[in-house]
């Protein structure tokens, strides 16, 4: 039963959470949460609540380890999945060793509509989502959305009113090498601008952001898809799909261009 056993780590994390603190109180310790807020597809109640619902489903977990307790709502979803939870006593003491700062990943905002089906949704980071047509999109659906991860940023800090760390976030394309041996990811270069102004427009919002990390530094196999194809770094490796090819490194465009912003600390974004 996955919320038996996500119990279980939830207390562990607190634990955790715990010791760290007593062994040196300037520890700072943090969660992880796959971020992007759903949009309701229209205005209509029901895609309202759908989308709301959604969001509750994805901050399940995170809302036990920031907050210290199980929401309010959780028993409704216990109730109607039929679950049960064997506790012991001390582990709601436990969970209320929370967190200090809320990790998060951010490739894409979500959709939803009280009608999703499998001919209009998209499984964009594994989270099912409607297909939101106000929104450009990768070659594999996922929509660029950077005015997306100000809101997800504004929602969490709402919600949990924890610093955030933005620790993946990046664009996964088809690259390729020209004639004179470059990659040119002009592609890549603009969503990572956009999306690091995007994090400078929430801080002026007046959330606090710690860090950020892209995904990645070097190309890799795809988690979401199983492929080199799908590349996300700033240093290309010459590797294809059924595992061929000379393995040789080559920086990009965007290596040049995320070395300069890492100079300026985010002033320079041009």
């Amino acid at each position: 039963m996955k919320y038996q056993a996500a119990h279980h780590e939830l207390v562990a994390s607190a634990l955790v959470t715990k010791i760290a603190h007593k062994v040196d109180p300037q520890n700072q310790v943090g969660c992880m949460l796959a971020g992007g807020n759903f949009y309701p597809y229209s205005c209509k109640p029901e895609d309202v609540l759908t989308a709301m619902e959604k969001d509750r489903e994805n901050l399940f977990f995170i809302d036990v380890q920031s907050r210290g307790y199980y929401p309010s709502y959780a028993q409704k979803v216990f109730d109607q999945k039929g679950v049960v939870l064997e506790t012991e006593e001390e582990d709601f003491e436990i969970l209320a060793n929370t967190v200090d700062f809320i990790s998060f990943s951010y490739y894409a905002s979500r959709c939803a509509s009280a009608d999703m089906n499998e001919g209009n949704t998209s499984a964009a980071n594994v989270v099912k989502s409607i297909k939101n047509p106000h929104l450009p999109a990768s070659d594999w659906g996922w929509v660029i959305d950077p005015a997306g991860l100000r809101i997800t940023m504004n929602t969490l800090y709402d919600r949990y009113q924890k610093p955030l760390f933005l620790v993946e976030n990046g664009l996964g394309a088809k690259d390729s090498i020209d004639e004179n041996g470059e990659i040119n990811d002009d592609y890549r270069i603009d969503y990572l601008r956009k999306h690091i102004k995007a994090m400078h427009d929430a801080m002026t919002d007046g959330v606090p952001l710690m860090g950020f990390t892209p995904w990645g530094c070097i190309d890799l196999v795809a988690a979401s898809t199983g492929e080199m194809t799908k590349r996300y770094g700033f240093i290309y490796v010459d590797r294809d799909n059924v595992g061929g090819g000379t393995l040789n490194r080559t920086p990009k465009k965007s290596f040049y261009w995320y070395k300069k912003v890492i100079a300026t600390n985010g002033r320079d974004l041009v």
